[in-house]
């Protein structure tokens, strides 16, 4: 006996019932699977409870829980979402119960009602992890989820005998196979819309990545993240990025400081401005890139500095410049946005700033940071920079930075209240939100206008599908001087602390765990950095012709089918006829389905009919065992080998094992060869 069979043994000698219970109970296990790392981790523990109750209740043959158990498990449930999320309605929190009340209903499974019930939950719940991820591995698993689901139902609909769960899955695959054509014109020509759901949550906290503020010192450990955050494909002739130092893209600017926690200035940073009105001039060729933004739930769009011109953004967007040079949405970025830009790296901002603005980038809180105050008023009356006005003061912060022992660094320990004072002159250590906030704080203590500017900086090249990934982990932080005669100066002091972060794409990295290190001696770590390429080219090419498939480009296809001037009118006309043609094939197809469909019922109601006409009406819900034995009371022995045909017939479909002499090609043939009894008054029906 082999593994296999020895696995599926104890599985085939379980009643139906169980059977398909505990291939249902795995269906939705795998459909809650991927929701576990977006609910609480009580309501996945509790889920996977449920399922597993109801799993041994099935495989003992034991008795469901009575309706009082049921009442104070869906109060235990309800009462938990909203002691989480105070409210039961919202994304995080109706998906928690909707997930809970699915694996809940599996409790009350008692008949084909039920059963119906739980394949339209698991139907919701599975649309529902799209909610927080519309990856390609997302939809793959939720491929098989409906297949699963498909199979259950298909199995659900088979009410007699034993139909293997194969058969099931063959007819579910042949369903959705069938269906494909329809989804695929729904999919191109249904009318699109900006998206609907997606509430803003801030899924980088304490992890790498960029957020609307930035608190310093209070963690001790920061934790890489190599999600990609957008990928970039440049359009020059020769599709070459910039160089590595000049690979910044620009996300909040961060002017204000309590002490601890840097943040954009009020009604400033977010004040709609006319696209292309900042106080910027550029200068030399500009550089032409495409962007495809992953979904991070605010209205920044990352753009390379400098970007005069307003991105150019799907049907339906606009875009805003702030005074600080960044372009905001008029909408948060919900799912995967594909936008073209164009940027110049030699550019000139802020050269007219008034000191009435500049005096805000010199503030800082009292009773913070007293060392680094009177370092800088050190450094402002030191001969060697007094004459060299502000340019001087940044080479000596720099300087101090390259040549002080500082370090860059992903665990730098919890600072205190002094942040910028630790950095300087206790710790040394830190990564760029450290370093930079610490500079900007010495540059504000020796009156020179300063700010952090937030974004990303780096990538790399995937070297399957030709764009540049620029991920989580690249997220950075780097400070403006404003000086006279030049404007706001991008000062990059992490450069100072480790040259290879800013120069040469050279990134910190989280310590492998032992299982990667287990990876790593057996398979090679090339082999797995060229998988890694293909798995994420075939991600981007998901981004970009499925998740990026928006109106513009319905209409583009419309366009090129020969419509001059297409609208959403068109969409639906175009879709409609569509449907309908489906919809006729399939009234066809079902026409001609209808004649061959279950032989083995066709062959049943053929013996009805002979027996009707030699004087025998039976009623068409006996079975092929009453059958024979009305025929061999009505005609005696001369049914016998009728009444013995009908027997086989049955075991056909209800025998565990069938032989081969009970498949239905080989009774076809033994029907046509059958001596029916004397026949009245017509001749015998056809045999299929």
């Amino acid at each position: 006996m082999t593994a296999l069979t020895a696995l599926r043994a104890p599985f085939a000698a379980l009643p139906r019932d169980a059977r398909d219970t505990l291939f249902l109970l795995a269906v939705v296990g795998w459909v809650l699977l991927p929701l576990t790392g977006h609910l609480p981790l009580w309501a996945s523990a509790l889920a996977y409870a449920l399922l597993a109750w109801r799993g041994t209740l099935a495989w003992q043959g034991r008795a469901l829980p009575n309706r009082w158990w049921l009442a104070v498990l869906l109060a235990l449930c309800v009462f938990g979402t909203l002691a989480t999320f105070r409210t039961i309605v919202g994304r995080d929190a109706g998906v928690t119960l909707i997930a809970l009340l699915l694996a809940l209903k599996t409790l009350e499974l008692h008949g084909r009602r039920d059963a119906m019930v739980i394949f339209f939950l698991g139907f919701f719940t599975m649309l529902s992890n799209f909610f927080f991820s519309q990856s390609l591995a997302t939809a793959a698993a939720m491929l098989l989820a409906l297949l699963g689901l498909l199979t259950a139902l298909v199995n659900a609909h088979l009410p007699v005998g034993r139909p293997p769960l194969a058969q099931s899955l063959r007819t579910a695959g042949t369903m959705a196979l069938l269906g494909a054509p329809v989804m695929a014109a729904l999919f191109i020509f249904f009318p699109r819309m900006a998206p609907l759901w997606g509430l803003p949550t801030d899924p980088n906290a304490a992890r790498s990545g960029l957020s609307n503020e930035m608190r310093v010192g209070n963690m001790a450990e920061l934790a890489l993240d190599d999600a990609v955050a957008l990928r970039v494909r440049f359009l020059s002739p020769d599709g070459q990025p910039p160089p590595q130092s000049q690979m910044y893209f620009r996300g909040p600017v961060l002017s204000e400081f309590d002490g601890r926690e840097w943040s954009a200035i009020p009604g400033r940073s977010f004040r709609w401005q006319v696209p292309g009105r900042a106080d910027l001039s550029v200068r030399g060729e500009p550089l032409r890139y495409e962007i495809t933004l992953e979904a991070n739930q605010r209205p920044w769009l990352l753009t390379l500095d400098a970007a005069p011109e307003s991105p150019r953004l799907p049907e339906g967007l606009m875009a805003f410049q702030t005074p600080e040079l960044q372009w905001v949405a008029t909408r948060p970025v919900t799912s995967v946005m594909r936008y073209s830009a164009t940027s110049y790296p030699d550019f000139v901002l802020g050269l007219r700033e008034p000191e009435s603005a500049l005096a805000q980038f010199t503030v800082l809180p009292p009773g913070f940071d007293p060392r680094t105050r009177a370092l800088a008023q050190d450094m402002r009356n030191d001969p060697r920079y007094a004459g060299g006005g502000t340019q001087a003061l940044v080479n000596a912060a720099l300087l101090r930075l390259r040549t002080g022992g500082y370090q860059y660094t992903l665990e730098p320990g919890v600072y205190g209240q002094h942040t910028a004072d630790e950095f300087w002159f206790d710790s040394k250590a830190g990564f760029c939100e450290h370093i930079a906030s610490a500079f900007v704080v010495l540059m504000r203590a020796m009156d020179v206008p300063a700010r952090i500017v937030t974004g990303y900086q780096g990538g790399d090249l995937n070297s399957v599908d030709g764009y540049w990934a620029v991920r989580q982990s690249d997220a950075h932080a780097w400070s403006e001087v404003w000086m006279e005669g030049r404007g706001w100066v991008r000062v990059d002091p992490t450069g100072a602390v480790a040259p290879g972060r800013t120069g040469q794409f050279q990134r910190l990295r989280a310590p492998q765990s032992t299982f990667a290190n287990a990876v790593d001696t057996v398979i090679s770590p090339n082999v797995l950095q060229q998988m890694r390429a293909v798995w994420e080219a075939m991600n981007n090419h998901w981004n970009q012709w499925v998740l990026n498939y928006t109106q513009g480009r319905q209409l583009d296809l419309l366009r090129s089918l020969g419509i001059e001037s297409p609208s959403w009118a068109d969409l639906v006309r175009l879709l409609g006829i569509l449907l309908g043609l489906a919809a006729l094939g399939g009234a066809v197809w079902t026409l001609w389905e209808r004649r061959r469909t279950d032989p083995w019922t066709r062959m049943l109601a053929t013996v009805r009919q002979h027996l009707a006409r030699a004087g025998l009406d039976l009623p068409a819900h006996l079975p092929p065992r009453a059958l024979a034995a009305q025929a061999r009371t009505h005609f005696g022995p001369e049914a016998d080998a009728l009444a013995a045909w009908l027997l086989q017939l049955e075991q056909s479909r209800y025998a565990p094992t069938p032989g081969p002499q009970h498949h239905l090609p080989a009774l076809r043939r033994s029907l046509r060869q059958l001596p029916w009894p004397q026949a009245r008054n017509a001749s015998a029906p056809a045999i299929p």
